[in-house]
């Protein structure tokens, strides 16, 4: 067997399977080939070797021995020298013959080798951010959830501030499949300047066209510094009554004696959240700064796969979640899908550097993930699920997802140890 080294972290292998096992392998296809052979005298699976090579072939018989030997001795090089390949091997048969050596090459990509710099000093040098919630905060977050408990009643007034309305509304410029409909607290929809102050005053069914002029810094070029022409109907004014900040409604909301209660609550609650986004940080800069100074060659069907994944989710929240057709996106946008997909391989490279550096990181830490943790997590995401869509998961995709997010996060805390 001989191992040679490739570029783009690829290697090729030569191996030679021998005369012995190239017949064991045969007597195997043979084997395998006898239960689906029907033969006049024979019961099926019972036939001679001699009718089950005259049908099937000796030929075909041999491919089948050449493939069930590639897959044995890939295997055994794999573990032999400690390969970690990624998709399939590209297969090349030299010398195939019965009764002699067998002979192929077989080049696939493998995970690189990742030379990593001084990592726990460069973690010592991270800082922990310390954290706060303001009064405003907690009185944001209160107003929200007195905002949830609202009344609503039926309004015959033209629209006002603060009313909840029902709109429909069409713009051939934004909107490709025709009228589409919103419902908010008016002055607190999140639209474009200009859009909510036409509907102020307007009557319950009411329709109205006008035109908007969208910011010269708008996030579609298309649409910037242009005037949008909008046709909208009014479907129902709401007034809107909030509860009073009491500590009646403070025991409404859950297990609260009053009002500090839930305030203590919801600060606790900010407090747990912004931790949470200091220690992303963190490990995003200690991330960050190990990968300038670490070496690694990146499997491009490592990035063609994570690119692949960045555009679907990409084109899924275009599709779905912004409800416009991806013909007509890419048509304003000016591009296709595999230029667009291109864009998305500088972050797909640095997901990749940091998935590799990750992993080298916690080989050297001797981090791994023990079966009892992985099924335990498993099976608490799964009981998330509703029986029905429990049963349509991928088990196997589920699990292997699973490890590598416990995986990270101990890799991560192992670098956060280090922090001085």
């Amino acid at each position: 067997m001989e191992l040679k080294k490739l570029p783009d972290s690829q290697i090729e292998l030569e191996i030679e399977v021998s005369a012995e096992e190239l017949d064991h392998h045969y007597k195997h296809a043979l084997e395998h080939a006898r239960e689906h052979v029907q033969a006049d005298g024979f019961r099926k699976g019972n036939a001679p070797n001699s009718i089950v090579e005259s049908k099937i072939g000796s030929e075909h018989l041999l491919a089948d021995a050449a493939d069930f030997a590639v897959k044995d001795a890939y295997s055994k090089a794999i573990k032999e020298h400690g390969l970690e390949p990624i998709g399939h091997p590209e297969i090349q048969i030299l010398k195939l013959a019965k009764g002699n050596p067998f002979l192929f090459k077989l080049k696939v990509s493998v995970l690189p080798d990742v030379k990593l710099p001084d990592y726990k000093k460069i973690a010592e040098k991270a800082e922990r951010q310390k954290v706060s919630v303001s009064e405003d905060e907690i009185e944001n977050t209160l107003n929200y959830v007195r905002k949830s408990r609202a009344k609503f009643t039926a309004s015959n007034k033209p629209a006002e501030l603060k009313d909840f309305i029902e709109i429909e509304y069409e713009s051939p410029q934004i909107i490709s499949s025709g009228r589409t409909k919103d419902q908010f607290a008016l002055g607190e929809g999140g639209f474009v300047k200009g859009f909510e102050e036409n509907i102020i005053g307007m009557n319950n069914g009411e329709e109205k066209e006008f035109k908007v002029p969208f910011p010269k810094d708008y996030i579609k070029k298309d649409l910037a510094g242009k005037d949008v022409q909008f046709k909208l109907k009014v479907l129902s004014i709401q007034n809107v009554e909030l509860p009073e900040l009491t500590d009646e409604f403070a025991k409404s909301l859950g297990k609260f004696d009053n009002l500090d209660a839930v305030r203590k609550n919801i600060k606790d609650g900010l407090t747990l959240e912004k931790e949470a986004e200091s220690r992303q940080k963190t490990r995003l800069y200690i991330l960050d700064s190990i990968a300038k100074d670490s070496k690694v060659q990146i499997p491009q069907p490592l990035v063609d796969f994570e690119k692949n994944n960045l555009f679907n989710a990409f084109k899924d929240k275009i599709t779905h979640d912004h409800n416009v057709l991806w013909e007509k996106y890419l048509e304003s946008v000016k591009q296709n899908d595999q230029s667009l997909k291109e864009t998305f391989n500088k972050e797909a490279e640095r997901k990749v550097k940091s998935f590799l550096i990750l992993r080298e990181i916690g080989k050297k830490e001797n981090i791994f993930v023990a079966d009892e943790e992985l099924e335990k997590e498993v099976n608490q995401t799964l009981r998330r699920y509703p029986k029905e869509a429990a049963e349509k998961i991928d088990i196997q995709e589920l699990k292997e997802y699973t490890k590598g997010v416990i995986y990270n996060e101990k890799v991560f805390l192992k670098l956060e140890s280090f922090i001085k």
